[in-house]
């Protein structure tokens, strides 16, 4: 009698272990050809990121805060160094230079730390995009859609230009 309560209990315990596994990979298997959403980068506010500025200086969170009329703005943005030597970034705002030199292995936050970079004569409405070509190095940049804000949120309220 002992063989035969051996012989089907084991059919019975294949059954539930196997269940057991269905169950487990059914509630779990997603997240094996899931991608993870964390290992995104992104903007953590309204700017953009630009990727490639064609040399060592990324930046980050870029935007522009406007007047209302949209006669001139303020760029914003976070650009960090990632060499061991100062690099110069050139901002070309629909054919306006700017330049800012980032030391190296450094952050200068435009807004934050340091004033955020003047562009006169924008004319560009809030709501809008404006393309900027940033520029650290010799290799291949593209422009960039940069979105152009104002002032209506308490966080850029500071930003907006001052009236002349």
């Amino acid at each position: 009698m002992n063989s035969r309560s051996a012989a089907s209990i084991a059919p019975r315990l294949i059954a539930a272990v196997s269940l057991g596994a269905a169950i487990t990979l059914g509630a779990t298997g997603c997240t094996f050809i899931t991608h993870q959403a964390t290992t995104n980068v992104y903007p953590a506010s309204d700017g953009v990121n630009v990727e490639s500025t064609g040399g060592p200086v990324v930046v980050r969170n870029a935007l522009i805060v406007a007047t209302d009329d949209g006669s001139a703005g303020n760029l914003v943005a976070a650009l960090i160094n990632e060499s061991d030597a100062e690099a110069t970034l050139s901002i070309d705002v629909q054919g306006r230079q700017l330049s800012v030199d980032v030391p190296a292995n450094q952050r200068i936050s435009l807004g934050a730390d340091e004033d955020p970079l003047l562009i006169e004569n924008l004319d560009v409405k809030p709501g809008a995009t404006v393309e900027i070509l940033f520029r650290s190095g010799d290799e291949k940049a593209d422009p960039l859609q940069v979105p152009v804000l104002d002032g209506a949120l308490p966080s850029y309220e500071d930003l907006v230009p001052a009236a002349e």
